[in-house]
C-alpha cells in the first residue's frame, strides 16, 4: 500500500480499536454474562478471556502490505476470544478459508496477508445465533450495545473500503436477513450505499466457509468455462441482490 493508504489504515485500526474499548467501557458485566451463557449451554465449557475482541492480526500490518480484500466474517468465536490469539477467523472456519484461498491459486489471494478481516460485530459469542441469548440475559441495555456494535462496524467496513477501494466478501448472509441477528448490521450497511459511502457493486454475500458451506455452494454453482472468479462475482452478486434492499 502506499503512503496515503497506509495513514488511512491507521486511523481505520484506530477507529476500530476505540469502538472495542467503547463496548467494554459500556458493559462493564458482559463477561459475567458470557460466563452465564457458556455455563448454561451445552457445548465446551471454558472460561471468557476477551469480551469484546479487537482484531490483534490488523497490528501486524505495515506500510508493505498489500490489501486485495475485504473479509467479513458474524462475531468472534471460542478460539478468537482467547488470550493468546485475540485475532478473527484463526478457529476451523478460518482453517477452511486459508485453505481455499492457498487451493485457488488463480485468484491470486494470499488470505494471511492479503485479506483484511473485519466481523459484524466484536462481542463474543460461543455460536453466533447465542447473540440472542446473550441479548436476553444482559437485558435492554445489552441489546441496544449489541445493535449499535454492528452500525458501527458497518460504518468502520466503509472506511476500510474507502481506503482501499477493494471487493468485500461478507460471509453468513442468512442472519443478515430481518429478523436475523445481523439486521442492525443490515441496515447500517444500506444506509451507507443509499448515501454513497460504499459501492454495492464491490459487495458480495456468500455462505460461511464454516463445514464447508462456503466451498459446497461454489462447486455446486460452478458452470463449464467459468472461471472460479467469475462463478464467485456471480454467487456474492446473487446473495447480495436478495438480502440488501438497495
Amino acid at each position: 500500500m502506499n503512503q496515503v493508504e497506509y495513514k488511512a489504515f491507521c486511523v481505520c485500526r484506530d477507529s476500530f480499536r476505540t469502538i472495542t474499548e467503547e463496548i467494554d467501557a459500556e458493559l462493564p458485566d458482559l463477561r459475567k454474562v458470557q460466563q452465564r451463557l457458556i455455563d448454561e449451554r451445552t457445548g465446551p465449557r471454558y472460561n471468557v478471556d476477551t469480551p469484546v475482541v479487537y482484531n490483534k492480526a490488523l497490528d501486524d500490518v505495515d506500510g508493505n502490505a498489500e490489501v486485495k480484500l475485504i473479509l467479513v466474517g458474524d462475531n468472534p468465536g471460542r478460539r478468537e476470544q482467547a488470550a493468546e490469539n485475540r485475532r478473527y477467523l484463526v478457529g476451523p472456519s478460518g482453517k477452511i478459508a486459508e485453505s481455499f484461498f492457498k487451493n485457488e491459486t488463480t485468484l491470486g489471494i494470499d488470505f494471511r496477508k492479503n485479506v483484511l478481516i473485519l466481523n459484524k460485530t466484536p462481542i463474543h459469542t460461543p455460536r453466533t445465533a447465542d447473540l440472542r441469548d446473550l441479548c436476553r440475559l444482559g437485558g435492554e441495555k445489552t441489546r441496544r450495545v449489541v445493535d449499535a456494535s454492528q452500525t458501527k462496524m458497518a460504518r468502520l467496513l466503509a472506511d476500510f473500503f474507502r481506503a482501499f477501494c477493494v471487493p468485500v466478501w461478507i460471509t453468513g448472509y442468512s442472519e443478515m436477513r430481518k429478523r436475523g441477528v445481523f439486521e442492525s448490521y443490515t441496515a447500517g450497511l444500506e444506509d451507507l450505499v443509499r448515501r454513497g459511502t460504499i459501492d454495492k457493486d464491490s459487495l458480495f454475500l456468500y455462505r460461511h466457509f464454516s463445514m464447508n458451506q462456503f466451498t459446497i455452494d461454489l462447486h455446486k454453482k460452478t458452470r463449464p468455462g467459468k472461471s472460479a472468479a467469475e462463478t464467485l462475482r456471480a454467487i456474492g452478486t446473487g446473495y447480495r441482490k436478495r438480502i440488501l434492499l438497495v
